[in-house]
């Protein structure tokens, strides 16, 4: 089994759950699957300090994850157009894997959520392709040829998976949406496929 790592922050549950269902298209292709990982918070008190795992919900990154995966889905909530500051702290972190190019040539895609249709979730996707692209990644995008992204009034856009969770984040993903979080994470387990029987020939 080959696994691509879903990595994510999530504050009200929204990205969480595009998580899910991106992980389920990763295992809906045969021999994939996901690994689930999230980071955690940061606190504007630099004394603040958290357990080592989490109370409930996936157990925080390691740059072990990205090494040992093949693909990595990174998600995030929308904030003021981009990523929340737990996953750019994270990235931060990733300083040696640059160095070393172990995340060059695997495929990466995005996704998030925002409150409303035109929160910023376009410049949130691309702020989290940036660090991804400096590692060398080769980022995958949700194609025309879905047939809902062409007919979505929700959320869903070609640089990623998204959501509109609505005012007071109560919105549930909907079925649209679900539908292009399963087909971005199928592709990602294809290309992650297909560049690894490549590198074998």
């Amino acid at each position: 089994m080959s696994e691509i790592l879903v990595l994510y922050y999530s504050r009200h549950g929204a990205v969480a759950s595009l998580a899910t269902h991106i992980a389920r298209g990763i295992e809906s292709v045969p021999g994939m699957t996901a690994r689930i990982r999230t980071v955690p918070p940061v606190s504007p008190n630099s004394e603040a300090s958290l357990p080592p795992v989490p109370e409930s919900g996936a157990p925080y990154a390691t740059l072990d994850d990205l090494r040992e995966c093949s693909g990595v889905a990174l998600g995030s909530p929308t904030r003021f157009g981009n990523m929340a500051a737990p996953m750019k702290h994270f990235l931060d972190t990733t300083s040696s894997l640059w160095l070393t190019g172990e995340l060059a040539g695997k495929p990466a895609a995005v996704f998030t959520s925002s409150t409303t249709q035109h929160g910023g979730q376009e410049s949130t996707l691309l702020s989290m392709m940036i660090p991804l692209l400096h590692h060398g990644m080769l980022i995958l995008g949700i194609p025309f040829t879905e047939d809902a992204i062409n007919t979505t009034t929700t959320g869903g856009s070609p640089y990623g998976a998204t959501h509109v969770a609505g005012e007071g984040h109560g919105r549930p993903v909907d079925e649209v949406e679900k539908q292009l979080c399963r087909a971005l994470g199928a592709r990602l387990a294809q290309t992650a496929q297909r560049l690894r029987a490549g590198s074998e020939q």
